[in-house]
Order: structure tokens, then sequence, then C-alpha cells
């Protein structure tokens, strides 16, 4: 490509490696004006978004208190990385398979990796889906 952008090969797409992450997260939405609170922080996986008019946090399901507005009952599949920044068509690679299985997703990219979120109840038939399109799955149920 003349833009220096690497495309992902179907056979890469199919070689993508992915675990289930353990833990039950969940999608909190503050007040854009919010101080970051306390009990976002801790071990596993913690996500802080702002913008305009939100702040958004997943972490931990326990750890956000009831009377936050969060989706619950999430969980993540997490792409093993590190990916290259110039590396096109991961989340391609996973949203489409989930989307003809009808899994709704939360998407997340950190430096190194990119994670789909998918709720709870749907984990079995993502991971089944994935494994459909190629994908390796490894379950930490």
């Amino acid at each position: 490509m003349d833009d220096g952008t690497v495309p992902l090969t179907e056979a890469a797409a199919r070689a993508l490696r992915l675990r289930v992450l353990p833990e039950r997260l969940a999608v909190a939405r503050l007040a854009a004006s919010a101080a970051l609170p306390a009990w976002a922080d801790g071990p596993g996986l913690v996500s802080v978004t702002r913008r305009g008019g939100e702040l958004s946090i997943v972490c931990a399901e326990g750890r956000v208190p009831a009377d936050v507005r969060a989706e619950r009952r999430w969980r993540a599949l997490e792409v093993a990385g590190p990916i290259a920044f110039d590396q096109v068509g991961v989340l391609h690679a996973l949203t489409g398979p989930l989307a003809r299985a009808a899994v709704s997703l939360f998407a997340l990219s950190t430096f190194d990796t990119d994670l789909v979120l998918v709720r709870e109840e749907t984990v079995e038939r993502a991971v089944e889906a994935l494994r459909a399109a190629g994908h390796r799955v490894e379950s930490e149920s």
C-alpha cells in the first residue's frame, strides 16, 4: 500500500490468538467533570476514557459502587500482543465473526493489544464464533 500501512492478510487474521480474561467487568459512566474515583484503580483490566460529555471506566465489576450508572456482566477477550501500530484489520477480523453470530461488543485498545468485551451470557457463543472463523481462543473462565 502506498500509505505505508500493512494490511492484515486473511491468513494472519485466522492466526489471531485470544484469551478470555477471568474477571467479570463493568462499564461505568460518570460526568465528564468527575474526578477519577479511587474505586476504579486496582488489579485486572482498567480502562479510563474521558471525552466531551463523559468519563467512562472499565474495571472489575465488584469495584463499581451500586449507585454508579454502569453496564455490568461483561467479559473481555484479549488478543495476544503486542500488535504493531501499522497492522490493519485486527478488530475487523474479530468484529465480523461476532456480528454474524449476533454478539454485541464493546471494543478497547491499548498500546500493545486490542480487546473486545462481550456480555457474559454471550461469551460462549463469541468463543465459538471466533474459533469457527479460525482464531485460537483460550478460556480462563
